[in-house]
């Protein structure tokens, strides 16, 4: 699989790669047909399928298909219950499946580094550890459904405020044991099929083209 996925990559043109990159809309890749690359659509899942319905209602606004409402990560992690996670991840896998949605886009496995984050709901712990077990057993059952994850929010993405431009300086130490480690152990045992790039910097340069980040420590 992975030698056919490096000769599929080294037939695309730049145009094509582009392309994949910036999606056919906000929750669908484009195809590249003369490669039989089809489209694959994704859907948020903090705690539950967000598929957006194709109709709009009367204000313009795509309502989310009928799905169920599981606890929020932080909730599930409050348990320490790895089976109960796991039992939550192959449910969403199966509706996932119900609904052709190919990948879901979570866990969260950022470090609750501020009680005012407005993402501390979806985030599983300020510990590391906790953080990596919830994530990993998350993992396991939605891509036990043959259904894909996207670990996200890599890396160092702790807050909200100012998330598209603030710089997070951080040490190599405490980015190595507190804000890596969470999402470096989930991705050992568990191979999640995508990792999402946060918005921040992290030292001075965006994730999303961080080759330290992307290259050096993730790949």
């Amino acid at each position: 699989m992975i030698r056919d996925i490096k000769k599929i990559i080294s037939e695309m043109t730049l145009e094509e790669k582009a392309g994949l990159c910036s999606g056919l809309d906000f929750w669908h890749t484009k195809s590249v047909k003369r490669l039989g690359i089809p489209s694959i659509m994704m859907a948020d899942g903090p705690h539950g399928l967000r598929k957006q319905a194709e109709e709009m209602e009367h204000l313009g606004i795509n309502t989310s298909v009928p799905a169920i409402c599981f606890p929020s990560g932080a909730t599930l992690a409050c348990s320490w219950d790895r089976k109960l996670i796991e039992k939550v991840g192959i449910a969403l896998g199966e509706e996932c499946q119900a609904e052709g949605v190919s990948i879901i886009l979570g866990p969260s496995a950022n470090i609750k580094r501020s009680p005012l984050c407005g993402r501390n709901f979806e985030y599983f712990s300020e510990d590391p550890y906790l953080s990596f077990q919830m994530a990993e057993h998350h993992i396991k059952g939605v891509q036990s459904q043959g259904v894909g994850t996207s670990l996200k929010h890599f890396a160092a993405n702790n807050q909200e405020h100012r998330r598209m431009s603030v710089d997070t300086i951080v040490d190599e130490r405490v980015l190595r044991e507190i804000y890596l480690a969470s999402f470096e152990e989930a991705i050992k045992q568990t191979q999640p099929w995508t990792v999402m790039c946060a918005y921040n910097k992290v030292n001075g340069e965006y994730c999303s083209e961080n080759k330290y980040l992307l290259t050096n420590i993730l790949k």
